[in-house]
């Protein structure tokens, strides 16, 4: 798929929404429903995406849209995906329908995780993308399943005696490869063409898939609205957030961290990623720069790992 290509697909997600300047998840929807020609029907869990695209009485979808509480778009697609293969089998449909869940960190990791898990067990054939800015942003910036270690949050602020957040963020795309679905992956939005490619195969795949994508926050993460893009590519380049896919058992490194993998292209430290934002420059001088330090083993440690799973 080619950027001419993309320039002559439907609008699915139109102008018109109140997300933030510099919000990334439109950004990520745009890009996963570029990735079908097909019809599609989107369930949204409860958040920012939510709550920003359809201000009463109007609305920024140009498809049909179901908004569900926190925890259940898994489970609210499910049904849909059931009731239509139960229309297919009377033949009263013949029409191939797509089906994708869109959830922040919050309804995924945490809330709505049993939810997904559940889906996912069963088989449904449909898509769920994460949209992962690490926190509750839509409610106040709480820290989630999904928050690094070392952030502050308005639950776990950083202050003379707690350094942010104390415990790393759950592997939630190894807990979902786990279920051994199909295919699972995670991108970025500054790579457009790998996270096209990734939503494709998704929704192509028979059965339940999972994106987990990660969302650069400026109100959350305390950068410019401007440096979105730029920090979803250092997320990368620190191996911060590596992208990758499991696809029927088999694991594969994607786009720039390929070129890591291979050498031709440079592993940045995870300190340039922590110093762009303004929820981690505590742990840039005074007594928590240990924690900084604890971040980079673990995600060393995790990127090896990576590495070994897909070399097998």
């Amino acid at each position: 798929m080619n950027l001419k290509q993309l320039s002559h697909t439907e609008e699915r997600l139109v102008e018109g929404h109140r997300l933030c300047a510099g919000c990334a998840e439109p950004i990520i929807a745009r890009q996963v429903l570029m990735a079908t020609d097909k019809p599609v029907v989107v369930a949204n869990a409860t958040g920012c995406f939510e709550v920003s695209t359809t201000i009463y009485p109007f609305s920024s979808w140009n498809i049909p849209w179901i908004h569900t509480a926190f925890e259940n778009a898994p489970a609210t697609m499910s049904g849909v995906e059931a009731a239509y293969n139960s229309l297919k089998r009377q033949g009263k449909l013949d029409q191939e329908i797509k089906f994708i869940a869109f959830g922040g960190d919050g309804a995924t990791y945490d809330i709505g995780f049993q939810s997904l898990s559940g889906a996912i067990e069963r088989g449904h054939d449909f898509l769920y993308v994460c949209f992962n800015n690490e926190a509750y942003m839509n409610t106040g910036i709480q820290r989630s399943g999904a928050t690094q270690k070392g952030a502050s949050t308005t639950t776990c602020p950083a202050g003379s005696c707690v350094p942010g957040k104390r415990e790393f963020p759950k592997d939630l795309t190894r807990i979902i490869i786990a279920h051994d679905l199909p295919y699972a992956a995670q991108a970025s939005p500054h790579n457009w063409k790998d996270l096209i490619e990734k939503s494709k195969k998704g929704i192509d795949t028979p059965g339940p898939a999972f994106i987990n994508v990660i969302s650069p926050c400026p109100r959350g993460w305390r950068h410019d609205g401007s440096q979105t893009i730029a920090m979803s590519k250092l997320a990368v380049e620190t191996c911060v957030w590596p992208l990758y896919e499991y696809e029927n058992g088999v694991w594969r490194l994607t786009g720039e961290s390929l070129r890591i993998a291979e050498g031709s292209r440079e592993k940045k430290p995870v300190s340039d990623w922590l110093s762009s934002q303004g929820r981690f420059k505590h742990l840039m001088k005074g007594k928590f720069t240990s924690v900084a330090d604890e971040i980079q083993v673990n995600v060393d440690k995790k990127w090896e790992s990576l590495l070994k799973l897909c070399k097998n």
